[in-house]
């Protein structure tokens, strides 16, 4: 098997970015917004928790190639609920669940850590 930067930069053009937090109400939901025209990747967002705007699934995962979460717990619950799953490569944001959709400063927060993660790991 391809490591992920490999894999990511020659087998997949555009790869496919899941954002996940715990009712994607927020955090992911925002975002999914300031990325979706991005050219880089595609991007969805979902929730944890059964109460989600729209609520993470096993076909999210399937089609994700890399997985980014608020949170240190979202990874550990994410494996726990999907253990059955190979799951794609996931990143942790740390991003505390304090802000408004479309604050100014979750939107930066999100800007800045998403580029340089895909920047730094995947050269994207």
């Amino acid at each position: 098997m391809l490591p992920v930067l490999e894999y990511m930069t020659t087998m997949i053009e555009r790869p496919n970015i899941l954002v996940v937090c715990g009712r994607n109400k927020k955090r992911s939901r925002t975002a999914e917004h300031i990325f979706k025209n991005d050219n880089r990747f595609n991007i969805r967002s979902a929730g944890l928790s059964p109460n989600s705007d729209k609520k993470i699934s096993e076909n999210d995962l399937k089609w994700a190639d890399l997985i980014f979460v608020m949170e240190k717990e979202h990874r550990a619950k994410l494996s726990g609920l999907f253990k059955h799953m190979d799951l794609p490569a996931i990143e942790i944001l740390n991003i505390t669940d304090d802000y408004e959709f479309m604050d100014e400063e979750l939107v930066d927060m999100l800007r800045d850590r998403i580029n340089y993660s895909l920047k730094m790991k995947y050269e994207l």
